[in-house]
């Protein structure tokens, strides 16, 4: 029986060396795919899936939606943005957000039960009331046209004056018959003003499935934003 000779052992090793280097590059390889993945995702551009039906029809239940982390940095957050927002402290009161919460959250390694979607209809220094003589919500004393309202609905059932403090937006679902926004926190801590510092980003498009593939206008409502006074 043949012996197997020095060159022999020294080739077996040599490529028992070289697999083990291939393995290594290519977990090396996915690891730093993963990081450079939720660094982006943490603060620049990030994905989400509608489990609601609160911003029907314009957002529907399964619509993956593309996020602009990046909305905000240099730019005020307008009237008619739609928004993902982190809402402890606000939509859950009683759960405060801590920094190694955020940090967990952000880094994918804890759930989103705590994010919401919403449309802003109110900032710093607007007064928000429901509803005038025409059925409409107002702005600072201005009706709202709102054409994203879920087919049927009111813009509000419910009565309500806010105002709208420094750091904070008051939000609104489109589909308003169904939709717990800030109309349901006016008595809890923070009046169901969300503050502009736990907003996450912009939604800008939806990217799935791709048959409603599309973008996500703005909604503004500014200039012009109100049809007229009474």
């Amino acid at each position: 029986m043949d012996q197997p000779t020095e060159s022999d052992s020294f080739s077996a090793s040599a490529k028992r060396r070289s697999r083990s280097r291939g393995w290594r590059f290519a977990v090396g390889a996915l690891m730093a795919a993963a990081v450079i993945t939720l660094v982006i995702r943490a603060t620049v551009v990030d994905f989400f899936y509608i489990g609601s039906a609160s911003m029907e029809s314009t957002l529907n239940p399964g619509d993956g939606l593309l996020v602009n982390r990046l909305a905000y940095k240099h730019e005020p957050i307008q009237r008619g943005d739609i928004i993902i927002f982190d809402g402890r402290g606000s939509f859950l009161p009683y759960q405060r957000p801590s920094a190694v919460d955020s940090l967990a959250w952000a880094l994918r390694l804890a759930g989103n039960d705590s994010v919401y979607v919403k449309r802003v209809i109110g900032v710093a220094g607007d007064t928000v009331t429901c509803c005038g003589p025409d059925g409409k919500i107002r702005v600072n004393g201005l009706p709202l046209d709102e054409p994203y309202v879920f087919a049927g609905d009111n813009p509000s059932e419910q009565e309500f004056t806010a105002q709208v403090p420094h750091g904070r937006i008051w939000v609104m679902g489109d589909h308003r018959s169904v939709s717990e926004d800030s109309r349901a926190l006016l008595g809890a801590p923070g009046g169901g003003m969300i503050p502009v510092d736990r907003v996450l980003g912009q939604v800008t498009e939806v990217i799935w499935p791709l048959d409603r593939k599309r973008p996500v206008g703005d909604g503004s409502m500014e200039p012009g934003f109100a049809s007229g006074n009474d």
